[in-house]
């Protein structure tokens, strides 16, 4: 069994969530490792969780933390693969690390789309994933001809706009690399619990 596209899901904050996602091969396990935050894991919780799955890679996921605390965290953290951050500034910081890297960037307006082709480029050569999340943005035309411009130039993970019932359409309207949803206590963006991301994850699924 796999999924018809590449799947990132974060804030998984329980073991019986965490296996499921596992089980339906996403690729990507993020969790949250800045302490005020409030999906913060802890490293005794991540090891938790993360011993009894097997076959994705893990996302450790900063806000506003500094690389150079970030990487001290990180130690704590045995098999993180990836670091996602949402300053801009702090990419070059962590490009040249062992990490592979995300930059989770929220957006507003398709101005911001288009400031983002410009940088695309960049963020290729640098090996950068993009993460797009977006709190007012709808999935139109105009932002779908965006997207697929973008998401031509660098690898782009798509974090809002998506309903099971179209999620094959939006793949192919945008042209992105694959989704990213959020687990945990509330789903975002636009989901409202967890069957909504099953849903998602079982529309997208390969029978064999």
């Amino acid at each position: 069994m796999a999924l018809k596209t590449f799947v990132k899901i974060s804030t998984v904050n329980n073991l019986s969530d965490a296996r499921y996602c596992a089980g339906m091969y996403v690729n990507l396990m993020g969790f949250n490792l800045e302490e005020n935050n409030k999906d913060y894991t802890s490293p005794e919780k991540f090891r938790e969780v993360t011993e009894w799955l097997s076959g994705l890679e893990y996302v450790g996921e900063f806000e506003n933390t500094h690389p150079d605390k970030i990487l001290e965290i990180i130690k704590e953290y045995e098999g993180i693969d990836y670091l996602q951050v949402s300053e801009e500034m702090y990419l070059q910081m962590l490009v040249n690390t062992s990490f592979k890297i995300i930059w989770n960037k929220s957006i507003s307006d398709v101005s911001e789309l288009k400031d983002l082709i410009a940088k695309a480029d960049s963020l290729k050569s640098n090996q950068v994933t993009l993460l797009l999340e977006s709190d007012s943005l709808k999935l139109n035309e105009e932002v779908n001809t965006l997207l697929i411009k973008l998401s031509g130039k660098c690898k782009v993970l798509l974090g809002f706009g998506l309903d099971a019932g179209h999620i094959e359409e939006t793949l192919e309207q945008t042209g992105v690399s694959g989704i990213a949803m959020k687990g945990g206590d509330e789903i975002k963006p636009g989901l409202k619990d967890f069957d909504e991301l099953a849903d998602i994850l079982e529309a997208l699924e390969i029978e064999d």
